[in-house]
C-alpha cells in the first residue's frame, strides 16, 4: 500500500498516464495529476474521486514554466510533500512523422519543449522539496527511439535520446542522496500517440494497463536498490513472471 505517500503524474489524463494515475490510487496513494486538456483531466478526476481517491487535478502544460510553478505549488500547499514525480507528458509532432530534412523547425522545437525540457522543468521544481527530506523517486517516460536511431522517429527520438541523457546525468548528481532516479521505457502500447506513430499498426501491442506493475514496484520498498537504470518494461515483467 502507498497510504500517505504523494505521486505526481504529469500527462494523465490519457494512455499511460490514465493507468498510473488508475494503479497507484487503487494503492492508496494521494495523486497529483496535470494535462493539457481539461475535459479529458476532469474525467479522470471523477474517476479517480469515485474510487475513493484524494486528487489533486489541475490544467497545465507540463512545458511551461507558470504553469510548473502553478501546479506545484498548489500540490505542495495541499498535500505538504511530493514523494513520487512520473514525468509522462509527452507530444509524438507531426503525423506522420517526417524525415529530419522536412522536418518542420517550429514543430521540431516544440516536441523537444514538451518532451526534454518539460521534464527538465518539472523535476527542478520538485526536488527542493525531496532533498529537504532527503527522499523521494522520480521516473521519466523513455522509448526505444530515445536509445536507437530509427529512421523517420524525428525530433520524439531526439528528444528521447535528450531524456534519457538528462536522466543519466541527474542520477549521478543525486547519488550521494536517498533520491532514486530512473528512466522506463514502456514498450510499444496500444495509445492514441502510437496510434499515430505507427499508422495501420499489424501486430499486437500491450496496453498500458499491463505495464504498471514496474511503475509500483520502483516506489517500492522492494526496488529501492535501483537507481540510475534504464528499464525496458515488457522484457522486466517478463523476467518477474519467469523468476
Amino acid at each position: 500500500m502507498l497510504k500517505d505517500q504523494v505521486v505526481m503524474i504529469t500527462g494523465a489524463s490519457k494512455g499511460l498516464g490514465r493507468a498510473l494515475a488508475m494503479a497507484f490510487g487503487e494503492k492508496g496513494a494521494k495523486l497529483a495529476i496535470c494535462a493539457r486538456g481539461q475535459e479529458k483531466l476532469r474525467k479522470v478526476e471523477k474517476e479517480l474521486r469515485n474510487m475513493g481517491v484524494q486528487v489533486l487535478a489541475v490544467q497545465a502544460d507540463a512545458s511551461n514554466p507558470f504553469d510548473i510553478e502553478r501546479f506545484v505549488s498548489i500540490t505542495e500547499k495541499e498535500f505538504g510533500k511530493i514523494d513520487v514525480l512520473i514525468n509522462n507528458a509527452s507530444v509524438l509532432g507531426p503525423s506522420p512523422m517526417p524525415i529530419l530534412a522536412d522536418y518542420p523547425a517550429d514543430e521540431f522545437l516544440n516536441v523537444l519543449r514538451v518532451n526534454a525540457f518539460g521534464p527538465f522543468l518539472v523535476t527542478k521544481r520538485v526536488l527542493p522539496g525531496m532533498l529537504l527530506r532527503n527522499e523521494g523517486t522520480i521516473i521519466n517516460i523513455t522509448s526505444e527511439a530515445g536509445h536507437i536511431g530509427y529512421e523517420g522517429w524525428g525530433a520524439y527520438g531526439v528528444s528521447k535520446f535528450a531524456l534519457e541523457g538528462l536522466t543519466e546525468i541527474w542520477a549521478e548528481e543525486l547519488a550521494n542522496t536517498n533520491i532514486r532516479m530512473n528512466m522506463v521505457d514502456p514498450g510499444e502500447m496500444d495509445t492514441e500517440m502510437h496510434q499515430l506513430a505507427v499508422i495501420d499498426c499489424d501486430y499486437p501491442l500491450a496496453k498500458p494497463e499491463e505495464i504498471v506493475d514496474v511503475f509500483l514496484y520502483l516506489v517500492s520498498k522492494e526496488g529501492a536498490h535501483i537507481h540510475g537504470q534504464r528499464i525496458e518494461a515488457q522484457k522486466f515483467l517478463k523476467r518477474g513472471e519467469n523468476q
